[in-house]
This record gives structure tokens, sequence and C-alpha cells, in this order.
């Protein structure tokens, strides 16, 4: 197989393989394989998929790729090994047979070159470090295959003995290898330490004869720098930069790929991919987050729920004149929304921008505007708290309008828990509900055994509701987090409920508050089902009624 090294910058991801290194990361075959593809709309350059012939996964994930399961349109396949053992010859180590074996247009070596770690982990000579990776990255690039190096340890190394440390790279490029990685394998630099090692070393490699060499960078989060630090490898000249989705990685992580790429494109005017793809980026970024099981952090840069949200009223004030005075870019240009919080820092303007964005133009009515923002104030000085929960300020919206949907009203509700002969606590909820219709006054009385009071009331309520609008199995409540608000007052203080609901296209949150969990609990989950049922486009009893679950008419 003959393989050609692309031109232009490179964008490398080693998601699949360092990335599932991180605490409490597992992907399976299937997962490396979903994963591959969205990074491949992304429009990466190239996506290492693992170590084959070292981990049983990674070496079944390049046979499947291999076997057509995985069409890359934009990106090329790395597989990524180590060069050959010491004192074995390359063409009978099994590693490297396996490199081959994956059927990877491209390798990536890793390589020691902090000579501490040569004589101390390797327990080799200097010597046999360059041999082994004369051999390895000649033989691979004889079969053909386009070779990099990961220069492991290369900064710390090169503090330590430059001289030793720039002649792995020489080997390695002498050798054949398309790209030399500078990698800050433990995460200990800073950014003015990057620029002035790379500028040496380049100076050291003229002087060698390697000038030519194409350099890239592979930096991690120690120090809280390993973007800044990738960021400074570029502006010292190197064109190939390597990092995770979402910043995943071993302790706190590599260099997040995704505010790389925002950071050169958007801030740097690099054409890395394009506007159309860009613009995907929080989309996929979500995505592969939910793949793995690691959800994008809310204060990620460019893609978390967080980036372009705001809070002040002075922000929401400005924002409402120009959205850009208070944002560094437009989110749409990453897929991604302006967001507004609603606190009790909220004046007018953020209930204005906060209604705008749920589809009401409250901008023409001063008086509703000034009602919202009192009654918000007032009642997150009671405990709500609506920047966590939408759908309870829209409900709270709805009955400012005169327009909060009605399913039921409550007639009242219960719960008793016992220990049993058994010894097992046994709980039982009552729920009595009301639904007045066309002239029709229907009673519904539901009973219901739960695990907890909480669980027994959700069952009981979904009972009540479920003859008439059977679409409320279609709900579920996905999180439940409970917060003690005046803890001073010990079992008696004020408690507050989140409730996170998905179902029928929809995922949302409620909230809760009383004075105890039961209470707090009934209100966010009541509310939930009566938004719920609402967003979805099931018709109301009525528009304006109380509704009954001492949510929004409390």
């Amino acid at each position: 197989m003959t393989t050609t090294a692309l031109e232009g910058f490179h964008l490398y991801d080693t998601t699949l393989r360092d990335g599932s290194q991180q605490e409490g990361l597992t992907l399976s075959v299937a997962d490396k394989l979903a994963v591959a593809r969205l990074l491949d709309e992304l429009g990466v350059t190239y996506i290492e998929g693992g170590w084959p012939g070292a981990v049983p996964r990674d070496t079944e994930f390049f046979a499947r790729a291999a076997a057509g399961e995985l069409t890359l349109a934009r990106a090329r396949l790395a597989a990524f090994g180590a060069t050959r053992r010491a004192g074995t010859a390359v063409e009978d180590d099994p590693q490297v047979a396996a490199l081959l074996d994956s059927q990877a247009p491209t390798i990536t070596l890793v390589a020691k070159s902090d000579l501490r770690h040569v004589t101390g982990a390797l327990r080799t000579t200097a010597a046999e470090n360059l041999a082994m990776v004369r051999d390895t990255v000649s033989h691979l690039v004889a079969q053909g295959r386009e070779v990099f190096l990961d220069a492991e340890h290369f900064f710390d190394g090169f503090l330590h003995d430059p001289d030793y440390t720039t002649s792995v790279l020489v080997a390695a490029h002498e050798a054949g290898a398309a790209v030399l990685v500078l990698c800050d394998t433990n995460g200990g630099m800073l950014p003015h330490q990057v620029t002035e090692i790379i500028e040496d070393l380049r100076a050291r490699l003229e002087a060698a004869g390697a000038g030519d060499a194409r350099l890239g960078a592979h930096t991690h989060n120690d120090t809280g720098c390993a973007v800044a630090n990738a960021i400074a490898a570029v502006r010292a000249g190197i064109t190939h930069v390597q990092g995770c989705i979402n910043g995943y990685g071993e302790r706190t992580g590599n260099a997040d790929l995704l505010t790389l790429l925002g950071n050169l494109q958007l801030r740097m005017g690099m054409e890395l991919v394009p506007e159309e793809t860009l613009a995907e980026t929080t989309r996929i970024a979500h995505a592969i987050g939910e793949i793995v099981n690691m959800p994008v952090n809310a204060r990620a840069p460019y893609v978390g729920a967080s980036a372009f949200a705001h809070k002040a009223g002075l922000h929401a004030s400005a924002i409402r004149v120009d959205p850009d005075l208070y944002q560094h870019i437009d989110p749409r240009l990453v897929g991604n929304d302006m967001r507004m919080i609603i606190s009790d820092m909220a004046g007018r303007a953020s209930i204005e921008l906060k209604g705008r964005e749920l589809g009401f133009d409250l901008g023409g009515d001063p008086a509703l505007l000034s009602r919202l923002a009192t009654t918000v104030k007032l009642r997150e000085a009671k405990g709500y708290s609506y920047e966590a929960a939408d759908a309870s300020f829209e409900l709270l919206l709805l009955d400012e309008l005169g327009r909060v949907p009605s399913y039921s009203s409550v007639e009242s509700w219960r719960t008793t828990s016992q220990l049993g002969r058994d010894g097992t606590l046994e709980t039982e909820a009552t729920v009595k509900l009301r639904a007045d219709s066309a002239g029709e006054h229907e009673r519904k009385v539901a009973i219901a055994e739960g695990n907890g009071p909480v669980n027994a009331l959700d069952l009981a309520l979904r009972s009540a509701l479920r003859e008439r609008h059977p679409e409320i199995d279609e709900f579920e409540l996905r999180d439940f987090k409970v917060r003690i608000l005046d803890a001073q007052h010990g079992t008696d203080a004020t408690t507050r409920v989140l409730v996170r609901t998905s179902g029928r296209g929809l995922e949302f949150q409620t909230v809760g508050v009383g004075p105890n969990v039961i209470e707090a609990s009934w209100e966010a989950i009541y509310d939930a089902y009566t938004y719920g049922l609402f967003k979805s486009g099931v018709p109301p009893l009525a528009l304006g009624g109380d509704g009954g679950a001492g949510g929004v008419s409390a």
C-alpha cells in the first residue's frame, strides 16, 4: 500500500485512544465506530483509532473498519503503536506487525525522547533507543505507510538533555517520519516555555540538517494550559495539533480539540473546516458526549450550554441593543445559541429577552415585564431557581399572561409510610384530581405503592392522569436533585427540588420549593407533567386555570 501525506494544517483527534484513558470512560467497538463517523463529519484530518495488537477492542475496530464498516469522507485513519522492542529485529516484532495488519494508512509511533525514560523505563541504552526509532520508522515507510512520531515526554526531556531529545527527532526525520509530534506528556508546560523550547529546537534541527521537518504538538491539561500551549506551538510554527473532543483524557485531560478548532478558525483566521461544518460543532460535541456517557461540561468554550448564557441584568440591557457587546463570537457560528438566565439578578431586559427566546414578544407590555421581574425576585428569595428550570419559568410567564395550561385541578394528595411486620418500609400515596371540561365533572382517585413517598406520589399522579391523557406514559423523570436551602434550621429547613424530564422529543427541568422534600417534589413533578403535555401539543382542558399544583400559582 502506498500513501501520500496530506498537505495543509492537521487536526489530529485521539479521542478513541488517548481520550478513552479518562477515568470512567469506556468505549465498545460500536461506540468507537460511531464516534469516528462523527469526527469525520466534523472534518478532522486524522482519527487515531487505537492501539491494534495491544488492545483487543482496538484490533477489532481496525478489522471492522477495514471490512467496510467505517467509510471516511474527509479524515484518514491512524493506528497507534510503539517502536520495536529493544534487542528485537523490527521484522520479528509482533506489535509492529499488528500495526501493518491494521491496514491503517497512517501509523503514529510513540518513542521515548527523554533520556531518563530511555534508561529508567525502557532499560536500554541511548544508542539502542535511536536505532529502535530509525528501524521502525523506516520499516513502516518502506511498507507504504505514512508515519508520525509522537516524541513522548519531549518537553521535559528537552529541558533535561536537549541534545539527546533532538537526536531522537532527527533520527525519525531521517528515517522518513512525516510529522514529529512534540508531546507534553506530563502536562506541566506553560505557554512561554512551549514557545521558547520550539524556537530552540528549530535552530538545533536546522543545524542537524533537519530544518524542513514538520512539527506537531500533543498537549495535556495538568496546568490548565493544554489549549493555550497548543496555540503557542501553532504561533511558533507547528502545523499539526493533537487533542480530544471535549477535552477527554487521563488525569485532567488532553487539549480540547473543539476549543482549539474554534480558536484557530474564529479567533486566528485559519480556515480549517468549512463554515457549514463548523456550525455542527455543538451538535457533534454533545452527540459524542452521549455516546461516551460523559456529558459536555456546561461551561465548555464554544459548545457548552453556558458558553453564551447571560444572567446579569446589565448584560441583558446591552444585549438587547447589540448581542455582540457581551459575546466574543456569534454563537450560531458553532451551532450554539445565546441563552438568557432568569434569576434574582434579572431585570426587565432579561425577562424580555428570555420571553423572546421562548417565543413571546413582551416588549410592548412594560407593566407585565415589571410584574414578572418582581415575581421572579420574590420567588427566588423563597428558594426557587429559574436559571436551572426554564420550564417552570415558562409556566410562570404563561400564568402572568393568563394562559397557563390546566389538565386537572388537585383536590388533595397524601403519602403514608409505615414499617411492615416483616421489617420492610411500606409507602403508599393517594392522589385526588378533578377535571371539569365541557360540562363534565370528573373526579379521579388513584392509589399507588412506591419506593418511598416521592416515587409513590409520582406513580399515583401518573395513574390519575393516564385515562384522560395516556401520553403521560411517554414521559420519564431522568434526574432528581434535592437541595437543603437553610440547613441551619435542621429538619425544618426549606427544600428545593429540581426534576429533569424527557419524552415526546422534549427535555426540560422544573423546580419545586417547600418546607419538606415531599411537597417540593410534588410541585416539581406536577409542573413537569403539565409542561410536558402542553409543549408536546396535548390540548389542555382550560387556559388560565389555577392548575392546583402549588407551582405557577403559589
